[in-house]
């Protein structure tokens, strides 16, 4: 028998790939939990629960979907960015990743060394919503408001350094109006207070603000992707009135930098296969959302775009935090 003879360099390697792949086939091998930097019943909430569902039957083991709102989503994000035992993700969101580097002085964690990005699960404009009793049906009609009624407009937000708090921050500065930022922790309370008429405003995706348009409390009116979204095809797109204006928001799966890369692959890889379920995609379309999806390197490249875009938008409007 001929008996053939690795180096030690290469013998490890070989012995490293084997382990790492025995890990992936074995993974998970207790409850899987998706951290939600958000209130039950937020947007963020809602794709973790639809998705969970299904990836709970295709991994054999319980998915827990634990929200953890506060701090602008950064005390959700630190908790799997801290995570060791390889079971524990975060449904994360540009405010505390693409945005939260610009806006805060110290952050618990590194974006770009401590968490990887593993599956984008969505991506939405946020609508522009205005309470009913308002006179305003249209982009023109609340900038035209907006400018002849100073000191009377506040807008809601689903939290400080959110997509919602900046881009009606963005908007307000390229609209020339002025409105009062009121910060809330999730869409649940920031949608009621402009349902309620204690904020006149608020950009929120459209799961968030839904019970309070069908119940007529709530008017959209336009939306913050470049061109018309089709899932809401009937309201313009804020370009139409603000040429050049676009703000889209994007949710996605992120783990710890020390999961191992197969195992990121694998979750990467059916979450690709629940989003690619026609009944999975009717129901995330139904709630205002693109079904997202692809490679972990292009979650990447879009966190990095963004972080490029936004930092230079945050310095501009001089938006800081702390």
């Amino acid at each position: 028998m001929k008996i053939c003879y690795l180096p030690p360099a290469i013998a490890a390697l070989s012995a490293a790939l084997v382990c790492s792949f025995a890990l992936a086939q074995s993974w998970p091998t207790k409850p899987v939990r998706i951290v939600v930097p958000a209130p039950a019943g937020s947007s963020l909430d809602f794709v973790a629960r639809v998705l969970g569902e299904k990836l709970g039957a295709k991994w054999g083991q319980p998915v827990v979907v634990d929200p953890k709102a506060g701090a602008g989503g950064v005390i959700g994000v630190d908790i799997a960015a801290k995570s060791t035992d390889n079971h524990t993700i975060v449904i994360g969101f540009p405010g505390p990743t693409a945005y939260g580097p610009f806006l805060y002085k110290k952050m618990p964690y590194d974006v770009v060394k401590d968490l990887v990005p593993i599956v984008i699960t969505t991506t939405q404009p946020n609508v522009l919503a205005v309470n009913a009793a308002l006179p305003i049906k249209s982009v023109a009609e609340l900038v035209a408001y907006g400018k002849a009624n100073p000191g009377k407009l506040s807008y809601a937000s689903v939290g400080n350094g959110s997509s919602s708090h900046l881009a009606m921050e963005l908007f307000k500065s390229e609209a020339g109006f002025e409105a009062q930022h009121i910060p809330f922790n999730g869409s649940p309370p920031a949608a009621l207070s402009t349902a309620n008429g204690d904020t006149q405003l608020l950009f929120a995706v459209a799961s968030g603000i839904a019970p309070f348009v069908q119940n007529g409390r709530v008017r959209q009116i336009a939306v913050t992707s470049a061109g018309r979204f089709e899932p809401l095809k009937e309201l313009p797109a804020i370009s139409e009135s603000v040429k050049g204006f676009e703000a889209v928001a994007w949710n996605g799966l992120f783990g710890p930098s020390t999961m191992p890369a197969d195992v990121v692959a694998k979750i990467n890889a059916d979450v690709n296969a629940v989003l690619a379920d026609p009944a999975i995609r009717e129901r995330l379309v139904l709630a205002g959302m693109s079904p997202g999806g692809g490679t972990s390197a292009a979650f990447r490249a879009l966190l990095d775009t963004d972080m490029k875009k936004w930092g230079g938008i945050i310095k501009r409007l001089g938006i800081q935090l702390d």
